[in-house]
């Protein structure tokens, strides 16, 4: 249970180290409400951070 804990943690940084490098302050932003969104079942924030998502992918 700690190793999944664990490995869950670097996952999440390594996702933020490259979302911060690459798409900056709104790719953050976009993880964050994602995650928000997932965790509380919200559908709004889930469906903004992924209409973030998509506008930071096609500006790629």
């Amino acid at each position: 249970m700690v190793v999944i804990e664990l490995l869950g943690a670097v996952m999440t940084l390594g996702i933020e180290q490259l979302l911060q490098s690459r798409y900056g302050a709104l790719g953050l932003l976009c993880l964050f409400l994602i995650g928000v969104g997932l965790r509380a079942r919200n559908n709004a924030c889930l469906s903004v951070g992924a209409v973030i998502f998509v506008l930071l992918m096609t500006q790629a």
